[in-house]
């Protein structure tokens, strides 16, 4: 059992810092609310326990202070429904008298939501007189947000500090979280398959080089794949290629044959005469575009040749679609491997789902319930994949 599921709340302040940067359209109304759901199970067993809840976060990339578009204002109504109509107050400031003074008259079994932290630049500072304020609220501390978790934030990361070591705890989400990671890092079952896609190779070389020490397989698809079929000597067209990275592309295939990594590129692509939901398509030898084409998906003989060695694979990690699945013209090479993890999950294969696009991806098609684990972490799951310290993790774990 995990040390935040047996500890009793009951009659403590929880001071909850939860990932509530959800996004919001022009009527500010939630436009994805998976954030906030996720961290509904960390909140009702405090709630259960007879505790009382006050909730940080941030919302969006305010610049100069309070702004209304960024007010947690506009999460109540619907924070109050996930939460089976539990009353949830509001402090106008995330610090300072008013939020002070509401959480020392909330009753057990209520929740309070604080204002946006970085309407404080403080916040992002990490600054240790902003974090002794905030500190203030709360009885003990919970990190419960993955997705910050690799920022060294006041809220995320140096309120730590002001706890002692029982009174600092992970919520549920950031455990499940951090046992996800780990199962794939540390403890993989082979043959292991990394499913890297993306744009750039600049992005994913820090994970690629870690994964290599680790990996059986490594897929390569979307845009990134054809910097190393330049580098090489393929002809590419106009497709995306980061001409500076040629060389790290060829030192990665050489590392990969040194550790007997297997790297699997895309053999054909499906490509357009311009980047467009309405271009005119065909398809070609991914090592052999014609001018004026470019590369915006993998092909039916690469998507195959993935699908099989994702299906032999026991552990699964993937990072990034194999095109511009955006656009329904580009869409079928990351179904198609959607379709391949799930169908492997299903045989008893772990796989992690990690990053904006491929969790994106697995929404869209259906497939997030799925795999074993999509995680809510972009950045943060990038960072803990390529071998860095989280100080959100450390803040709590240290």
């Amino acid at each position: 059992m995990s040390a935040f599921n047996s500890h009793n709340f009951n009659g403590q302040r929880v001071l909850i810092r939860v990932d509530f940067n959800v996004p919001l359209n022009d009527k500010l109304e939630i436009t994805d609310d998976s954030r906030m759901t996720a961290a509904v199970p960390t909140i009702k067993k405090v709630l259960a326990d007879g505790g009382k809840v006050i909730l940080m976060s941030h919302l969006g990339r305010p610049k100069d202070g309070p702004d209304d578009k960024f007010s947690l204002k506009h999460l109540i109504k619907h924070l109050s429904e996930l939460l089976g109509g539990a009353t949830v107050l509001f402090a106008k400031d995330c610090i300072g008298e008013q939020a002070n003074l509401t959480g020392s008259m909330m009753r057990n079994g209520e929740v309070l939501l604080l204002e946006n932290l970085r309407f404080h630049k403080e916040e992002e500072k990490g600054d240790e007189g902003f974090a002794k304020k905030l500190v203030l609220l709360g009885d003990v501390w919970v990190n419960d947000a993955f997705g910050t978790a690799h920022r060294a934030h006041a809220s995320t990361a140096v309120i730590g500090k002001f706890f002692p070591a029982d009174k600092r705890f992970f919520g549920l989400l950031m455990e499940s979280e951090v046992a996800s990671a780990e199962k794939v890092l540390h403890k993989a079952e082979k043959p292991f398959v990394a499913i890297i896609g993306g744009a750039k190779v600049s992005d994913k070389i820090l994970i690629i080089e870690n994964l290599l020490e680790r990996a059986t397989d490594i897929i390569i698809g979307g845009g990134m794949a054809y910097t190393f079929m330049k580098a090489q000597g393929g002809s590419i067209g106009n497709s995306l290629c980061e001409d500076d990275r040629l060389d790290t592309a060829v030192k990665i295939l050489k590392l990969a044959e040194e550790k007997g990594v297997k790297i699997h590129l895309p053999s054909d692509s499906v490509i357009a005469d311009k980047f467009a939901a309405d271009a005119e398509t065909s398809v070609a030898p991914s090592n052999n575009i014609p001018d004026g084409w470019m590369g915006l998906d993998i092909g039916s003989h690469a998507s195959n040749h993935f699908s099989k060695v994702i299906k032999a694979s026991k552990t699964i990690l993937w990072n990034g679609p194999m095109g511009v699945f955006e656009m329904e013209k580009f869409q079928l090479g990351t179904k198609t491997i959607a379709i391949a993890v799930a169908d492997a999950t299903q045989n008893g294969a772990f796989s992690l789902v990690g990053g904006g696009d491929s969790v994106a991806a697995v929404n869209q098609f259906g497939f997030a319930d799925k795999v074993s684990y999509v995680s809510t972490g972009g950045g943060a799951m990038l960072e803990y994949f390529e071998g860095k310290v989280l100080p959100g993790i450390a803040a709590v774990s240290e």
